[in-house]
């Protein structure tokens, strides 16, 4: 599975947002720190979320970021889409010109694998990550995907 630093990353600054933000901004330096992602970096992400309505920003002295709306109705897949980045498994990025310029034979699995990555992201939201930190809350999500991908 091709998810890069880029939407790890992005999920994971949102995810401290919406664990320490409360009503008030949050900068991006305090993330920097708690997460050890580079500052500037963090900066073009947000400026991302941002631009998809994820968060709004304050500026001046206690300035930052907050989220946009409740971390329940922000999911995991609108984070990674905003941040131009894609759960994509296949070996030719969708294109479908795996082998030797074609489509290879397995193509069609694993385009649909990153449908189902990405329906399953699609169903997460902070709210949900933020009431399992520090253990599994996510079976309930596992479950229903397993028995999706058992009838297929």
């Amino acid at each position: 599975m091709k998810l890069t630093t880029r939407g790890r990353y992005a999920v994971t600054a949102m995810l401290d947002l919406a664990i320490n933000g409360g009503s008030r901004p949050v900068s991006l330096a305090d993330i920097s720190g708690r997460q050890e992602i580079s500052l500037s970096y963090l900066e073009q992400l947000f400026a991302k979320l941002r631009r998809e309505q994820l968060v709004t920003s304050a500026r001046g002295p206690g300035g930052g970021y907050r989220l946009a709306r409740s971390g329940a109705d922000i999911f995991v897949a609108q984070i990674i889409d905003a941040v131009d980045e894609s759960v994509d498994v296949t070996n030719c990025q969708g294109k479908g010109n795996c082998h030797q310029g074609e489509t290879c034979l397995t193509h069609h699995l694993w385009e649909d694998l990153s449908g189902q990555i990405h329906d399953f992201l699609s169903q997460i939201s902070l709210g949900d990550l933020m009431e399992g930190r520090g253990r599994r809350p996510l079976k309930k999500y596992t479950e229903g995907v397993l028995q999706t991908l058992s009838v297929r």
